[in-house]
């Protein structure tokens, strides 16, 4: 297919990794819960192929999905990976046998996690790592990172890691991360109703780090709006499209990672690097927030009523 003008370009700092800023968020490759295989491994792999054919070149994936099949997927759909592919991937939590999401934060878990990701993704070195903080349900946690950022930092001079990022985090975590070692991304929850984070985003893009919202849809609801109807009306759009939009609009260094299963949504996705927001529209998708009310998440993903990307 021909390639999508995907709302342009950003280089994480201080690396020569440059993506296209909507990629491809891998957590829905994953069976129900994000827990085993998927229904249709040949169609997860259709999915990844024709993302990476489109022009995509960030994933966002870890090993706990599944755990290890997103990783393998990935792997047996792309790998020898195309020049210029970034996959970014995450660790601090693992999946226990009654499928909940535990915090794996030692030193030795760390280790063993990046080990995991190196094999199942086929690589020698991992592009860009993210420590996960693992809080209460989704919520962030204050308390120092410093002992896991350290771990990390060890890694990448060993040379098992290019680079590292953090996610569900603080601004206080992040300065703290970043005096310990270089933070090219932070990856937290936002989007059009849920901004807490528009302080940290606005510092982050004077510093030319990179944000990447997680759940950039709404992850369990997604997003339900009759303002964004009326504005993906007007613009003959899908109102997640509009919602994508905006956070490309939002700031410049924001990078979209939205999750898919499908080939089709996925061509959606893809398709909201093309709008164009007038002022007076964003305006109008600004008040949403305000009106929505900014209440904070306590659902876990192996809900099975997940169904927005990671």
């Amino acid at each position: 297919m021909a390639e999508l003008k995907l709302g342009g370009r950003f280089t994480f700092p201080g690396t020569s990794l440059t993506v296209d800023r909507i990629g491809y968020g891998a957590m829905q490759l994953a069976g129900p819960g994000v827990w085993g295989p998927p229904k249709d491994p040949e169609g997860a792999i259709a999915v990844l192929r024709e993302a990476v054919a489109a022009g995509v070149n960030h994933i966002d994936t870890s090993d706990y999905y599944g755990p290890y099949f997103t990783n393998q997927i990935i792997r047996k759909a792309l790998h020898p990976y195309p020049k210029g592919l970034v996959i970014v991937t995450k660790v601090g939590a693992r999946r226990s046998p009654d499928k909940s999401w535990q915090p794996a934060f030692s030193p030795g878990e760390l280790t063993a996690a990046v080990q995991d990701n190196l094999r199942n993704l086929g690589v020698d070195t991992l592009d860009i790592v993210n420590y996960r903080v693992m809080g209460s349900g989704l919520g962030k946690e204050e308390g120092s990172i410093a002992e896991q950022i350290t771990v990390l930092a060890e890694l990448r001079r060993k040379g098992l890691i290019r680079h590292i990022g953090v996610s569900n985090v603080t601004a206080a975590q992040v300065a703290e991360a970043q005096a310990i070692t270089g933070v090219v991304c932070v990856q937290n929850n936002y989007n059009l109703a849920y901004r807490e984070d528009d302080a940290l985003i606005d510092d982050l893009a004077r510093r030319g780090i990179a944000y990447v919202p997680f759940f950039p849809l709404g992850g369990f609801s997604p997003l339900q709006s009759s303002t964004l109807s009326a504005v993906a009306g007007r613009l003959k759009a899908t109102p997640l499209q509009v919602a994508l939009a905006w956070l490309l609009h939002r700031s410049s260094n924001i990078l979209l990672i939205p999750g898919t299963s499908s080939v089709a949504h996925l061509r959606e996705n893809l398709a909201a690097g093309q709008l164009t927001l007038s002022p007076q529209t964003l305006k109008e998708l600004d008040a949403v927030s305000a009106a929505s009310g900014i209440l904070p998440l306590t659902q876990h993903p192996s809900d099975p009523a997940i169904t927005g990307g990671h």
